[in-house]
């Protein structure tokens, strides 16, 4: 197969890419609402955003890291677009009609704590999720496919995790509290992944055989914000 990265990007490739983008603003928008999963309190938007790390996982094992970096970095850009759009709208002075002001300000509205928390966290865990993913697939020759996918997936959602909780909630939360909350989200994400480990297989397998690429990261700096 070939190793080096796409010069032009394929319609799968495109799909990836919307998949990326759509789970992680939509986990973002629902985790205002918290979830009660056989006694553990968990935001909604574990529902969905662990598929952005799934994705992660199948854009680097395919295509590399320097494309799935370019992901990322868009995923971030498109996420604080969504934000800012909707602050905007926030605080702009609605129509005499409108009486929905409240329910918008509490189910889409945000805190500049909680926005820090949510960007910081999330750079931090899906590039480390592609770099251990990438280093581990040059140390092991491309076997052991699911070494890859769990190892990767338990160190970004852990760092993502432990980040996101840290920031939003030190200073007013004990910390008994943050070391479970961070804990259980840990777990349940990472579990997440273990569970769709063979669709992520068979996702990995079809799409090598059908672009053609298996992209190893031997010469490349896996500097984030490298060109």
């Amino acid at each position: 197969m070939n190793q080096q990265s796409p010069g032009r990007f394929s319609f799968v490739f495109t799909i990836f890419v919307g998949i990326f983008i759509a789970s992680l603003i939509t986990a973002n928008i629902i985790a205002v609402k918290f979830l009660n999963l056989g006694g553990l309190l968990v935001p909604a938007g574990i529902i969905i955003f662990p598929v952005s790390y799934i994705v992660g996982d199948v854009v680097t094992e395919v295509y590399g890291f320097r494309v799935a970096r370019r992901i990322i970095l868009l995923g971030f850009v498109c996420n604080l677009l969504v934000v800012i759009a909707i602050v905007a709208a926030q605080v702009l002075p609605g129509a005499i009609f409108w009486d929905g002001q409240t329910a918008y300000e509490r189910i889409l509205g945000y805190t500049p704590r909680l926005v820090i928390a949510s960007f910081v966290a999330y750079l931090v865990g899906e590039f480390a999720n592609s770099l251990v993913l990438s280093k581990m697939k040059v140390a092991t020759k491309g076997r052991w496919l699911w070494t890859r996918t769990i190892g990767s997936t338990i160190v970004g959602q852990g760092l993502d995790s432990a980040v996101f909780i840290t920031i939003a909630f030190i200073g007013n939360t004990p910390s008994d509290v943050i070391i479970t909350a961070i804990f259980t989200q840990w777990v349940f994400k990472s579990v997440y992944e273990i569970i769709a480990t063979p669709i992520t297989y068979i996702v990995i397998d079809y799409v090598k055989r059908r672009e053609g690429i298996d992209v190893y990261d031997t010469d490349l700096s896996l500097n984030p914000f490298a060109k």
